[in-house]
């Protein structure tokens, strides 16, 4: 545990998450996407900040996520919002690698 109370945990294996794929976790209610691009882990928020989907059933495109409700898009390395109807980010979490497990550092305000 940090000093800001964030956690790590483990979300998933690392051979989970194809090059240029994305998967969908929840964890402790959040509901989260994995996104490997170009060997690199990233994590986001899975829900759509224009209008509830997941982007995990949208389409990764290097490293933009499009939504498959509207097409809004969003840089998954920065959570960025980059074309309309989106003008909201979406929050990214710290993501590592160790020993073959993905792990997420969740803020506290995400935990149960």
């Amino acid at each position: 545990m940090s000093e800001s109370g964030a956690v790590w945990r483990q979300v998933s294996q690392s051979n989970d998450v194809p090059d240029g794929g994305m998967i969908a976790v929840e964890i402790e209610g959040a509901k989260v996407a994995i996104y490997r691009v170009e060997g690199e882990l990233f994590v986001t928020d899975n829900v759509c900040s224009h209008a509830y989907a997941m982007l995990t059933d949208g389409w990764l495109d290097g490293d933009e996520i499009e939504c498959p409700l509207h097409g809004g898009r969003f840089n998954v390395r920065t959570g960025r919002a980059l074309t309309s109807p989106v003008e909201c980010d979406i929050r990214t979490f710290p993501v590592r690698d160790v020993d073959g497990a993905v792990e997420v550092l969740l803020p506290a305000t995400s935990r149960a």
